[in-house]
């Protein structure tokens, strides 16, 4: 009876270990088709993460090379200059001091295309801009001795009403025609519809599509130097001057009008010469040796207010396809006139271009063509003595 009891207990054995056998066997190969599923989305995951970044590195150097890709939105850090054969290197731009620039805020009728040109040369190179105001009637009415240029930002309507109750104000001076007109970039922080509404009152602003900040004061100057040469190339003389000046245009006038100014390639103002580049990186002048190696800039004429006969305009623009931008711009202008193998010229009397004054005192400020002053409350304060009825001295 045992030996049948434990005869009965090892065929069961036997036959439990024949099915943990074959449930065994059945379960390897669904686990090896697991192991090769499993590899499978693995490789092709790998292939995916391969392909968004080639896909990422095409749309760096695609951007790089678009005049609306120093938009807000880019991320890629290089800039490159590109010459008519194509073979000029890269060079790096410091991130401190990389020029951008916004998408055209005010006009969106064009499309996509058109808005993201390919940029040519670098992005100091004024036509890889657009204006979105202008007024290109202004010289056609007549043609001016004088065109009086002033950089201004968007906001400062306070400083822009200033200089039209002051030196901005009158049409003709000793005779002469000259011209009073605003150069602005875009701000987002500004209302475009104000500005449109101030231009239709008083038809003196022009703005193109740059970033207005101070480290774009490069593309601003080489963007009036644009429109200079392509909107009022029949203007004698031009003058590039901050808004915060007393300019004494009476003054201007007169020096302009003696015998001996040259009429060609002249630039005159308050002379700068063997001025060291600032390496401090604290600065509000720095700039990085990528961006300018030499030890000193080329002697330059003072950026507060500097004069120049309107052909240069459009020498300084086709010059610059060819100069590294920095962000002084009174130093890239004496950049592009040492390329064009030329020098400023100091003026008549260079005692009549100053930079700061101590006091007001109404005769020296009849005897001067410029100073800088702390803000437009004192320029319509000064101006106000100034133009007072009786003898300055």
């Amino acid at each position: 009876m045992f030996s049948a009891q434990n005869g009965s207990r090892q065929r069961l054995e036997m036959f439990c270990g024949d099915v943990r056998k074959l449930n065994h066997l059945q379960k390897k190969p669904l686990c090896h088709e697991k192991k090769s599923s499993y590899r499978l989305w693995f490789q092709l995951l790998v292939l995916l993460c391969l392909l968004i970044l080639c896909l990422f590195h095409s749309v760096c150097n695609n951007t790089q090379s678009r005049g609306e890709g120093f938009s807000l939105q880019n991320k890629c850090s290089r800039l490159f200059v590109q010459t008519p054969g194509g073979n000029a290197p890269p060079y790096r731009v410091h991130p401190k001091h990389r020029l951008i620039m916004l998408n055209d805020m005010n006009d969106n009728t064009e499309p996509d295309t058109v808005q993201q040109q390919r940029l040519q040369y670098h992005e100091a190179y004024p036509h890889n801009y657009r204006f979105v105001m202008d007024n290109v009637e202004v010289c056609k009415v007549s043609s001016p001795l004088l065109v009086l240029m002033v950089p201004v930002a968007p906001k400062d309507v306070l400083a822009r009403d200033a200089i039209r109750a002051t030196w901005g104000k009158d049409r003709v001076v000793q005779g002469e025609m000259v011209l009073t007109l605003f150069m602005l970039g875009l701000d987002n922080r500004h209302d475009v519809e104000k500005l449109q509404q101030e231009n239709q009152q008083h038809n003196d602003l022009i703005q193109s599509n740059f970033l207005d900040t101070y480290l774009n004061l490069t593309i601003k100057t080489m963007v009036i130097m644009d429109w200079l040469a392509t909107r009022c190339p029949s203007a004698a003389y031009a003058m590039k001057v901050d808004s915060d000046m007393f300019l004494n245009v009476d003054n201007l006038v007169i020096m302009l009008k003696k015998p001996g100014i040259p009429q060609k390639n002249y630039l005159t103002g308050m002379l700068q010469g063997n001025v060291p580049v600032i390496r401090d990186k604290n600065s509000k002048w720095y700039v990085p040796e990528e961006m300018f190696p030499d030890p000193q800039y080329p002697t330059y004429t003072l950026g507060m207010g500097y004069v120049f006969s309107n052909d240069l305009p459009a020498k300084f623009v086709d010059v610059s396809k060819s100069i590294k931008p920095f962000n002084i711009e009174d130093a890239y202008i004496g950049m592009c006139i040492k390329k064009l193998g030329l020098s400023p010229t100091f003026p008549p009397d260079p005692s009549q271009f100053k930079a700061y004054n101590s006091r007001y005192d109404r005769c020296e400020f009849s005897k001067i063509i410029t100073y800088i002053l702390g803000s437009s409350e004192t320029l319509k304060k000064y101006w106000a003595d100034f133009k007072k009825p009786g003898p300055h001295c």
